[in-house]
């Protein structure tokens, strides 16, 4: 019997508007692909980045031109050498886990051979904003185990003691999106390592990672938009302390497994994080995450709404998703 391929694109109103350093959104727009095999369906979302050349009618215009391979029988194994890593395989590869999960009776994380997923703590992210405004967004968040700040190329260290002093017993973690300088980095960490900063992601460009070589600023480094396959993880690991696994840079759970694996025979350590999706985007991610130093999956908490049987929060925690969900 060959498989149906269904093809949504949907968006999703936030909270509030999300801020970063290249810009800022007020909704989640996401690709949503389903394949169905007799009474058995597997889902995958992906969110297409403009920062990497995405757009939602590319993304669709990629999925599209598989149909035929698709609906019959093409694998997750072929699907890599067909599609390159980015937001357009990590939809179907995610799809594809999940219609062998519901075909087999067996959960994903089996089928994967890795940890059945725990429930996690993960950060809650403050977008970009002004000093006053960032720290009454800790405040109001104070409660809250980990913080991950968003920040631009000013006031920083300002920002951040402003944010202590709002959230005293938050673990932080800060993201520059490739805003800063290295001047900017080796001036401004001394001050983010009294502070109690555990991580600041990303701090340079993309392609200036060399940079970095050699580099002990007081604070762990991590790698995101310079981190998107296995293949990557030698260069990174000469620059950072820290990658962060995302399974729209990756194409998908498959190559996310095996980054994971590269990176802990690299030393690296690992955070599991997400673009602002709904829980079916974030499912697939919570098989990254035992033994990860920083998780980072709070897409939902972000949305308006999230989808009906989304990823259920208890306080700090996250829990694993049901297979109603994903896999």
């Amino acid at each position: 019997m060959s498989r149906t391929l269904r093809v949504h694109v949907e968006s999703w109103p936030l909270a509030q508007t999300f801020t970063i350093s290249r810009g800022s959104k007020n909704a989640a727009d996401v690709v949503r692909v389903e394949l169905i095999d007799g009474e058995a369906r597997g889902q995958g979302e992906c969110v297409p980045y403009a920062r990497y050349g995405e757009s939602v009618e590319g993304v669709v215009a990629e999925i599209e031109a598989l149909r035929g391979r698709l609906c019959a029988e093409m694998d997750r194994v072929e699907l890599q050498s067909v599609l390159s890593a980015g937001a357009a395989r990590n939809a179907v590869d995610c799809a594809l886990w999940d219609l062998e999960a519901k075909r087999s009776g067996k959960a994903a994380w089996e089928l994967a051979d890795v940890p059945r997923p725990e429930p996690v703590t993960t950060a809650y992210t403050l977008s970009l904003g002004s000093v006053q405004e960032t720290a009454a967004e800790a405040e109001k968040n104070a409660h809250r185990a980990l913080l991950k700040l968003k920040l631009g190329g000013a006031d920083v260290p300002e920002t951040i003691a402003a944010v202590r002093r709002a959230a005293p017993e938050a673990r932080l973690i800060v993201d520059a999106n490739e805003a800063w300088t290295v001047k900017q980095l080796v001036e401004w960490a001394p001050a983010l390592a009294r502070d109690g900063v555990e991580m600041i992601e990303q701090p340079l460009p993309a392609g200036k990672d060399e940079e970095l070589e050699g580099l002990r600023c007081g604070v762990a480094l991590g790698a995101d938009e310079s981190c998107h396959t296995s293949e990557t993880i030698p260069q990174l690991a000469r620059s950072y302390d820290v990658v962060n696994i995302k399974l729209d840079k990756t194409g998908g759970l498959t190559e996310a497994l095996a980054m994971h694996r590269a990176a802990r025979e690299a030393k690296l350590e690992i955070m599991v994080g997400c673009m602002v999706a709904t829980s079916l985007a974030m499912a697939p991610a919570t098989l990254l995450t035992a033994g990860a130093r920083f998780v980072d999956l709070d897409g939902p908490l972000l949305l308006a709404k999230d989808r009906p049987e989304g990823l259920r929060f208890d306080g700090e925690l996250l829990q694993p998703p049901a297979p109603s969900l994903w896999g």
